[in-house]
């Protein structure tokens, strides 16, 4: 009798293992079926016709996924209306210069906005200018029109550390400003008239852009920044709220009230390893890991790789709060 009731005890144990990893193989399956369809469809998998969402966050660079992105949105028959998400300090000049452009691409076929979030200077005003509207917050800090460039002067260092840097080069300009030299009113004149030709780039486009006189302009982008209602009391901005406001302004322009806004992401956003999407994402949270480009944010060395030309605002020695 107790070999009889040992076997209906394994029997049962065998069960529930069996049922168990039924079960977990099922999810598992279900998981890869949907990174996989989401990788392969994008965000507009449920979707029909939309208002898609691309957001803008963080530092500009000539980010070639975000430029597929709304080549996408371009292309894509289901998107009716678009909404720009800009929450950003600025970062190149070139790469808001490319977002800038692939937005009036966007633009031409069909109606953009853009939603100014807690802030969007420099490089990153130059990419909200790109839409035909732009909606910011009362409280959003909004403009620091301007061009920097900064390079460091680490002479001193060298010198207490008795290290002397040779060189030789084909003329006095070459790889000037360099860290390793003084620098000479030639690098700097050079440097300024850089400075100055791309500052004048900036002002005629939002010139152009905002519809204001150029003086009107010059008189605002000395680098200062604004609240959301100041701006708008300068023309930077067209109307104060959120993304419904946004989507309102869309509505006014012919697109249909009752569509849903979709967020639109990068197919690859958040890979780790073979998984794609919001898959790969939610495993990384159950492992602790930091989401694309947030290692190098905590590591405080984003700025690092910045390189050339910046319109960035410094949101480490300015800001505000209450």
């Amino acid at each position: 009798m107790s070999t009889r009731a040992d076997d209906l005890i394994d029997r049962r144990r065998l069960r529930r293992k069996l049922t168990f990893w039924r079960v977990l193989a099922f999810l598992v399956l279900a998981i890869a079926i949907l990174a996989s369809a989401r990788w392969l469809f994008g965000d507009t998998l449920a979707a029909g016709p939309h208002i898609a969402q691309v957001r803008v966050e963080g530092t500009i660079l000539e980010d070639k996924e975000l430029l597929e992105l709304l080549e996408d949105v371009r292309r894509s028959s289901l998107v009716e209306g678009v909404i720009i998400t800009v929450d950003s300090p600025g970062g190149t000049t070139a790469g808001g210069e490319a977002v800038f452009d692939e937005i009036r691409r966007v633009a031409a076929e069909k109606p953009v906005v853009a939603q100014i979030g807690t802030l969007a200077a420099s490089a990153g005003y130059l990419v909200a200018s790109a839409a035909d509207h732009i909606v910011a917050r009362q409280t959003s800090i909004v403009g620091s029109i301007g061009v920097i460039i900064q390079y460091p002067d680490v002479t001193q260092l060298l010198a207490k550390l008795g290290v002397k840097v040779e060189e030789v080069k084909s003329t006095p300009l070459k790889a000037e400003p360099s860290p390793f030299n003084p620098t000479t009113e030639q690098e700097r004149q050079m440097l300024a008239a850089m400075i100055r030709d791309s500052y004048d780039w900036f002002v005629n486009l939002i010139s152009e852009r905002r519809k204001m006189p150029r003086a009107e302009v010059l008189a605002i982008a000395d680098g200062s920044v604004f609240t959301g209602r100041q701006a708008a009391e300068r023309r930077l901005v067209d109307t104060l709220g959120g993304e419904r406001e946004a989507k309102a302004w869309l509505v006014e322009r012919g697109v249909s009230e009752d569509l849903e806004i979709v967020e639109w992401k990068p197919s690859d956003a958040g890979q780790f390893f073979f998984l794609p999407g919001s898959a790969a994402e939610w495993i990384g949270g159950l492992l602790g890991l930091p989401r694309q480009g947030e290692l190098l944010e905590r590591l405080g060395m984003e700025r690092i790789f910045l390189d050339g030309l910046l319109s960035l605002w410094q949101p480490e020695t300015a800001g505000l709060s209450e």
